[in-house]
């Protein structure tokens, strides 16, 4: 196993020889790291993470709720996920035309 230069949880699955893998493979990963809750899981090896912020509206003097949703990679040494999970999500090169993220920790959804 690399280290990706982050303190996380150590990945509990097997790996299948991914290369996209930032623990067993050869992808590096950079920049920001943003925390969200897992919205989708469908696609082969990918999932959409969206996270909430909150934004202040000063002609209004209220607060809005905005949401903003990412695709990434989801390494197989991760594991199982499900809808509702709350992940770490890290950025790294693009992958395919909308994924430049990599899953790189999990937490059990409530």
């Amino acid at each position: 196993m690399r280290d990706i230069g982050v303190d996380v949880n150590q990945p509990t699955g097997e790996w299948d020889g991914d290369e996209n893998c930032p623990f067993y493979g050869t992808l590096r990963l950079r920049g920001q790291i943003i925390e969200g809750t897992i919205a989708k899981v469908g696609m082969q090896k990918s999932i959409i993470v969206k996270r909430e912020h909150i934004r202040y509206m000063p002609k209004f003097e209220r607060y809005e709720k905005r949401t903003r949703s990412y695709a990434a990679h989801l390494p197989t040494c991760i594991g199982e996920v499900n809808v509702g999970d709350n992940v770490r999500i890290m950025e790294c090169r693009p992958l395919s035309k909308t994924i430049t993220f990599c899953v790189i920790e999990t937490e059990a959804g409530e």
